[in-house]
């Protein structure tokens, strides 16, 4: 089976000793603090049998066998095919333990960082291995939200990314590519919008905290919750995505500060190339009857659960 090296237990690292085994992997996990690893393997078994509950992981007692406490780094790389660090958000923590594992992992090991915050090139440039390192930035906690952004720096190796995207997926996360650096990466970026501008309209007296809290769990929340935003605007306009910037793009970007032009030819034409279908009002239809069934599903599954 393969073995995974999780360095740091803090709650990202033990939540990715879950992912990895419940889904079969073996799981070395390393912590330099006193007795963090030992306490954090209490805590992964009594995780993978709350998981087990709601049908997110098998036989629990088995995976949590899988995960033993390494003595030190050099015994966590020991047959690992993958390194998960999860270590403080520090530069210079990031780049001391690079360089240690760079220096022990196997060759082939792929080396990625759960950093929210700093791009992989500041700590991965005078590495001999630079090429197998990448960010691989999950949502907390990684064990229910499966996303993972995988960021390579300049000199990653595409392979390396082509070979992480596959063993996360192979794990049962949702990992997506950020084809270049950029500082927050994706899922950052947009929440800071969006936190940004739910502060202002609190602020300015718009709304109530609370208020603004509900029109996210109770409106955008539950429509995001299985469809992204160009989806979403895919199915408000019978034509499609570009139908909804023909008729909504200057509101859009008048309400956003944004340059209206975004919304139009030929920026426009970057976003449907990459989408990559123009649907038809009877596919469009047919995806609504099945974004109401899912809506449906959905509210009825949170009026069954208990709000605390």
């Amino acid at each position: 089976m393969p073995q995974a090296a999780i360095i740091g237990a803090g709650l990202i690292g033990r939540a990715w000793a879950s992912v990895f085994a419940r889904a079969g992997w073996y799981v070395a996990l390393y912590d330099a603090a006193d007795g963090a690893a030992e306490c954090a393997r209490a805590v992964i078994a009594e995780s993978l049998e709350e998981q087990a509950a709601h049908g997110l992981a098998r036989d629990p007692k088995t995976a949590a066998a899988r995960v033993r406490v390494a003595r030190g780094v050099a015994d966590a790389l020991a047959g690992a095919s993958f390194v998960q660090e999860s270590l403080p958000e520090v530069l210079e923590t990031k780049q001391a333990i690079f360089r240690e594992l760079d220096a022990n992992a196997a060759p082939d090991a792929i080396l990625a960082s759960s950093t929210s915050t700093i791009v992989a090139s500041k700590f991965t440039e005078n590495l001999p291995g630079r090429a197998r390192c990448l960010v691989a930035h999950p949502v907390n906690p990684p064990h229910l939200v499966p996303l993972v952004e995988l960021v390579g720096a300049p000199w990653t190796a595409p392979e390396t990314v082509a070979r992480a995207k596959a063993i996360y997926e192979s794990v049962n996360q949702v990992p997506i590519v950020v084809r270049r650096e950029v500082d927050g990466f994706i899922l950052n970026r947009l929440q800071a919008v969006l936190l940004s501008e739910a502060f202002r309209l609190v602020e300015e007296d718009y709304v109530t905290p609370q208020d603004l809290d509900k029109t996210l769990k109770d409106g955008l929340g539950l429509r995001w919750s299985f469809m992204g935003p160009f989806e979403t605007i895919e199915l408000n306009a019978p034509g499609g995505i570009a139908d909804y910037c023909h008729r909504y793009g200057a509101s859009l970007a008048r309400l956003s500060g944004a340059n209206p032009e975004i919304y139009r030819t030929p920026y426009l034409d970057l976003i449907l190339m990459h989408w990559g279908r123009m649907p038809t009002s009877e596919w469009v239809a047919e995806r609504m009857a099945w974004r109401d069934r899912r809506l449906a599903a959905l509210r009825a599954h949170k009026a069954s659960q208990p709000d605390a």
